[in-house]
């Protein structure tokens, strides 16, 4: 009976969790154990997951906002089979019109084509290049925005002309929004000194020690001097410490300048 008053006193004298805390918590964990996982695949194993999982993500997006259009794609007429020899520029209007409006299952498909290839060529422009910028962004966009018009049917009876004309806009308008965001958004002069640091943290999902770092001077050019025991100081806790050394471990460019700072 006395062990049992003691449990449950020890129960009421602990702290409860916020289980939106522990949910988002384990989320981060299993996303940082999936982009470190990642992290170490080829480059058409990580190419080929990145395009699928996307493209999940935008077809439920997708067939979400199809729900919302689909009395709009309803309203609108059905040609006569014989409108399309009649007249070609109305028979594009209408496959416009029916791509824009449709219902669940077509918006599924587009925003499936737009986000996963979009997202695909960005993993393969960012592997091969080193780096996500203006000209990454816009290759990528171009290329969704191709597949989009050939799969959606947009535009005249030109395909590959309709297919590139799609393409340059898209680029044109992520280009543009990719300069908006990087005006608005560039880091303090001191980060500049922890912009491989972040990167690392960033594709390991532990984005959030980021200030643990800065707190204790570890800087970009601390990072193949790093250790357990300088993790430990700057109170990063075991399992992302863990993820750290071991991708510091692995990473090629660290380990040229470890080997060379001996």
């Amino acid at each position: 009976m006395e062990q049992g008053k003691q449990g449950v006193m020890v129960g009421k004298l602990m702290p409860q969790q916020n289980p939106m805390e522990q949910i988002q918590a384990r989320y981060k964990e299993l996303e940082g154990g999936f982009r470190a996982w990642l992290a170490k695949q080829s480059l058409p194993v990580e190419a080929a997951v990145v395009t699928i999982t996307s493209a999940a993500q935008g077809a439920a997006i997708g067939a979400f906002m199809g729900t919302l259009t689909n009395d709009t794609s309803s309203a609108i007429p059905t040609p006569p089979p014989q409108a399309a020899s009649l007249n070609p520029q109305a028979m594009a209007s209408f496959k416009q019109a029916q791509a824009l409006a449709g219902g669940p299952l077509v918006q599924a498909r587009n925003f499936a084509v737009m986000t996963g290839v979009n997202a695909g060529i960005s993993c393969v422009m960012k592997r091969l290049r080193g780096k996500e910028d203006v000209q990454s962004s816009m290759v990528a966009a171009f290329g969704s925005g191709a597949l989009f018009s050939v799969v959606s049917g947009m535009g005249g009876p030109n395909q590959a002309a309709n297919a590139v004309t799609s393409g340059l806009f898209f680029a044109l308008v992520q280009g543009g929004l990719f300069q908006f965001g990087q005006k608005f958004s560039q880091p303090p002069a001191e980060d500049i000194f922890y912009s491989k640091t972040r990167s690392m943290l960033h594709n390991l999902g532990l984005q959030n020690y980021e200030k643990n770092f800065k707190k204790g001077l570890l800087t970009d050019t601390t990072l193949p001097l790093l250790t357990d025991s300088a993790l430990r100081d700057v109170k990063i806790p075991p399992g992302p410490r863990l993820l750290i050394l071991d991708h510091i471990q692995s990473d090629p460019e660290i380990k040229i300048k470890r080997r060379s700072g001996r």
